[in-house]
C-alpha cells in the first residue's frame, strides 16, 4: 500500500523555489524571503492575526498548482469591457500579474513606466523592499520569495495627472494557480495623481492573487487610492498596500468589496513626518459565503498629523467580514488627530462580523477616537417609509444605501463614484 502525504502550501512554494522558479533582480532581497518563508512558514489558525482568516486552510483545499500562472488569452475588447464608462483615463493592464503594454495605454509625458528588473537600483534606491516590510506579514515574505517581476510607476516631481491612472488586473489561473504581481509607484514632489484599481476574474475557477503594492507619496504631494474587488467566489486574494507619507503628504483611499472567495486586505499607512494626513474608507456588501477582512494600520510618527478611517459592511446569508484597525501615536507625535470607525448591518442570523479597533497611543497630547457597532436594518425608519407607500424590499435598498453612501461621498471622482453607485444600486436590489 501506497500512502502520500499531501503538501503543506508553505512546502509547495518552497518546491517551486528550489526548482528554479525565482527571478535574477533583487537576489538579496529575495534570498533573505526565502529563509523568512522556510523558517516562519505561512500563518496557521492559532496565528492571532489571521484566526479569522484561515488563509493557509483554504489554500491546501482549493490550489492545486503553486507556481505562477502564464499570462492568460486576453483580448483588447475584453480589456475595454472594464473600462470605467465615461472616463477618460491612462490605462495599465496586468495579466495574471504580469504588465500588459500591448493592452495598455498611456500618455508617455505624464508619468514613466517600467518593469522593476530595469530600474533595479533606482527603486532600491527609493525604498523597494523596505516601505513593506518583511516582518510585518507572511504573505508579503511570500510574494517578496516568489515574484519574478514587476512595474515600477515613476510621477515627477511637479507633475499633476490630469486624468486617472486606472490598473486592470485580469485574472484567471487554471483551476487553481498562484499569481504574484509586484507595483512599486513613486510620486514625487507637489505632485498629485488619482490611482483605481479594478480585479477582475476571467472565470470562476480559483486562484490565489497575492499582490503587494509600495509607494511613497513626498512632500506636498497627493494621491487618491481607489479600489473595487468583485472577483470569482473561488478567489483567494492576500493584498498588501503600504504607503510612506512625507511632510505636508495626503493620502486617500477607498476600497470597495463585493465579491471573492477569501479576501485579506492589509492596508498600512506611515506617516512620516509633520502635516500629514492619510485617510481611509471602505465598504463591504457580502452576501452568500464571501469571506473580507480588512487589516488596517496607521503609524503616526510626527507631531501635527491627522487620520480618518472608517469602514462600513452590509453582511448577507453566510458571509463573514473582519475588520482589525490600529492606530499607533509615537511619543514624538505630538498634536495628533485620529478617528477610526467601524459599522455594520447584518441582515441574516448566519452572517458574522469580528472587529477590533484598536489605538495605542505613546503622547500626551492627542485627539483620538475609535468605536464599532454591529446591527440589524431600523426597524423604525423601515416603517416609516413602508408608511409611506414605498415597497418593503425598495425600502430596505434605500435604508441600505444611506447606510453606504457616507464611504462613497469619500471618492472624489466622479465617474467612479458613479460607476460605485451603479454597481452597489445594482446589488442592493437585486441581492437584498
Amino acid at each position: 500500500m501506497t500512502i502520500t502525504t499531501k503538501r503543506s502550501p508553505k512546502e509547495a512554494f518552497l518546491e517551486a523555489i528550489s526548482n528554479g522558479f525565482t527571478a535574477t533582480a533583487f537576489a538579496s532581497l529575495k534570498d533573505r524571503a526565502v529563509s523568512l518563508l522556510e523558517e516562519q512558514g505561512l500563518p496557521s489558525n492559532k496565528a492571532e492575526e489571521y484566526k479569522y482568516t484561515p488563509i493557509s486552510k483554504r489554500l491546501e483545499n482549493s490550489i492545486s498548482n503553486f507556481t505562477e500562472a502564464a499570462p492568460a488569452p486576453l483580448s483588447r475588447e475584453r480589456v475595454l469591457e472594464e473600462h470605467i464608462p465615461g472616463m477618460d483615463a491612462d490605462v495599465i493592464v496586468f495579466n495574471n500579474g504580469r504588465f500588459a503594454p500591448e493592452l495598455s495605454t498611456w500618455d508617455k509625458d505624464d508619468f514613466r513606466i517600467s518593469l522593476l528588473s530595469q530600474a533595479a537600483e533606482e527603486v532600491e534606491a527609493k525604498g523597494f523592499g523596505t516601505i513593506a516590510k518583511l516582518e510585518k506579514d507572511p504573505f508579503n515574505v511570500l510574494n517578496t520569495a516568489m515574484f519574478q517581476d514587476g512595474v515600477f510607476i515613476d510621477i515627477a516631481d511637479g507633475t499633476v495627472l490630469s486624468k486617472p491612472l486606472v490598473l486592470l488586473s485580469f485574472n484567471q489561473a487554471n483551476v487553481g494557480q498562484t499569481i504574484f504581481p509586484r507595483v512599486f509607484i513613486n510620486v514625487g514632489k507637489n505632485a498629485e495623481v488619482t490611482l483605481i484599481e479594478k480585479i477582475i476574474s476571467l472565470d470562476d475557477q480559483p486562484y490565489f492573487l497575492n499582490d503587494v503594492t509600495e509607494i511613497t507619496v513626498a512632500e506636498n504631494s497627493h494621491l487618491y487610492y481607489y479600489k473595487m474587488q468583485n472577483q470569482s467566489r473561488e478567489a483567494i486574494e492576500v493584498s498588501n498596500f503600504e504607503t510612506d507619507i512625507h511632510r505636508d503628504g495626503t493620502y486617500s483611499s477607498a476600497v470597495i468589496s463585493l465579491k471573492g472567495g477569501m479576501i485579506r486586505n492589509n492596508l498600512n499607512l506611515n506617516l512620516l513626518d509633520s502635516n500629514c494626513e492619510g485617510n481611509m474608507y471602505g465598504l463591504y456588501l457580502l452576501d452568500g459565503k464571501t469571506h473580507v477582512d480588512n487589516h488596517t494600520g496607521v503609524d503616526h510618527i510626527k507631531p501635527h498629523s491627522q487620520s480618518n478611517e472608517l469602514y462600513k459592511g452590509i453582511l448577507a446569508d453566510q458571509s463573514r467580514g473582519v475588520f482589525n484597525g490600529k492606530i499607533f501615536v509615537r511619543q514624538e507625535a505630538q498634536k495628533t488627530n485620529a478617528f477610526q470607525q467601524n459599522s455594520n448591518i447584518l441582515l441574516s442570523d448566519d452572517a458574522t462580523i469580528n472587529t477590533k479597533p484598536q489605538l495605542e497611543i505613546w503622547a500626551d497630547d492627542v485627539k483620538c477616537s475609535h468605536g464599532c457597532t454591529a446591527g440589524q436594518l431600523d426597524e423604525e425608519a423601515l416603517f416609516y417609509l413602508r408608511a409611506r407607500g414605498v415597497g418593503k424590499e425598495k425600502a430596505k435598498g434605500l435604508l441600505l444605501y444611506a447606510f453606504a453612501g457616507e464611504v462613497l461621498e469619500h471618492i472624489k471622482n466622479d465617474e467612479f463614484r458613479e460607476y460605485c453607485v451603479q454597481e452597489i444600486a445594482q446589488r442592493l436590489g437585486s441581492e437584498f
